[in-house]
């Protein structure tokens, strides 16, 4: 019986700086997708078990994986209630209107990522309902004081002010020659007052397996004490584990929900091969978005500075009609020679209904 987890990672005023192939400094995430997350942790864990251990591990991952995890997402703290963001699957939900003049159309495509409530309610129950076309088309109009239901209630509109972006000014000064290189970088910050946000995961064990969850919750506080993402030098990435715990009930459901016909990433994605059959349902049945991952090598065993193999891979919120599983992806660059690199390419999906299913 598989056993699933939700960890909340507070980052307080330390600022994170998460980037992407193909932006540059100044640019930056506010979240960390699943593969950085592997690598980092496999990084972390190597540290403090060995080569031998880690080496093991890897294996149980190529053969059959002990643990599936997701990207990381916002989550913001009212007191007592927690709000998880989610990513929007990339079909319409239940009962979506069809037809090309929607007043709220433009609204809709803006929420990237929506609360759980929303979410399970629009992909797993009752669907779209006339009260979020009027909250919608209000939003679009962008009128005040009008319609405020069940879509504001539950904080659908306010994922942009769970965090802020700042770009701060960087001088590199080059070893042999002195000549210096002033440059930008970008920096997230999350919310701290008056409430409080931060990144959480999902994590999805095959079986109860406790020396394994103890290992990775050991290799996790030291990745908080090392930090995460880029710009570590100077104090970013930095957290605290503040919840690695068994889901609460409205978790619960969604992760159980048996309605579905349709799988939704919540993690990366990528196979190495397709058979025919997949093929085909890619081609007319699945909905997705390709993002090229690369990046540099971080082993605690090389000083090389070389770049991974860039590979492309199904980015979260992608919906497939089956279940995506997954698998690492060699990116070990042809020079180096110390050992394999991966990218964690293993699927962590939800079940949801298609536009239209009941």
């Amino acid at each position: 019986m598989s056993l699933w987890k939700l960890v909340r990672l507070n980052f307080g005023r330390h600022p994170v700086h998460f980037g992407e192939v193909g932006i540059g400094m100044e640019e930056t995430a506010e979240r960390v997708r699943s593969d950085t997350l592997f690598s980092a942790w496999i990084t972390a864990y190597v540290r403090l078990f060995g080569t031998d251990a880690v080496e093991d591990l890897l294996a149980e991952f190529r053969a059959s994986p002990p643990v599936r995890m997701s990207s990381t997402f916002i989550y913001q703290q009212w007191g007592e209630r927690i709000i998880y963001y989610l990513p929007r699957p990339f079909i319409p939900p239940q009962n979506y209107p069809t037809g090309d003049d929607l007043g709220f159309a433009k609204a809709y495509k803006k929420l990237e990522y929506l609360p759980l409530k929303i979410w399970q309610r629009w992909y797993q129950g009752q669907g779209f309902t006339e009260g979020d076309r009027l909250e919608l088309e209000e939003t679009a109009n962008s009128r005040r004081g009008g319609v405020q239901g069940e879509l504001h209630e539950a904080r659908t509109f306010e994922y942009g002010k769970t965090y802020q972006k700042q770009t701060l000014p960087k001088v590199a000064i080059d070893r042999l020659t002195q000549a210096t290189n002033f440059y930008h970088t970008g920096l997230v910050t999350f919310e701290q007052a008056p409430h409080h946000s931060g990144l959480y995961f999902l994590l999805n064990f095959s079986q109860e397996n406790p020396e394994l969850e103890n290992r990775l919750y050991a290799a996790l506080q030291l990745l908080a004490e090392t930090g995460i993402g880029g710009e570590r030098s100077s104090g970013a990435g930095l957290f605290q584990v503040d919840g690695w715990s068994d889901l609460p009930p409205d978790w619960q459901q969604v992760v159980s929900f048996q309605g579905g016909n349709y799988y939704c990433l919540m993690s990366l994605f990528w196979q190495g091969s397709f058979a025919s059959e997949l093929r085909h349902e890619l081609e007319n049945r699945a909905y997705y978005e390709v993002r090229e991952r690369g990046g540099w090598i971080g082993s605690p065993f090389s000083g090389q500075q070389l770049r991974r193999q860039n590979v492309k891979m199904f980015i979260e919120g992608s919906v497939f009609p089956f279940v995506p599983d997954g698998e690492l992806a060699d990116v070990t660059p042809a020079r180096f020679k110390s050992h394999q690199v991966y990218r964690n390419g293993i699927g962590l999906s939800l079940p949801i209904k298609e536009k239209g299913k009941r």
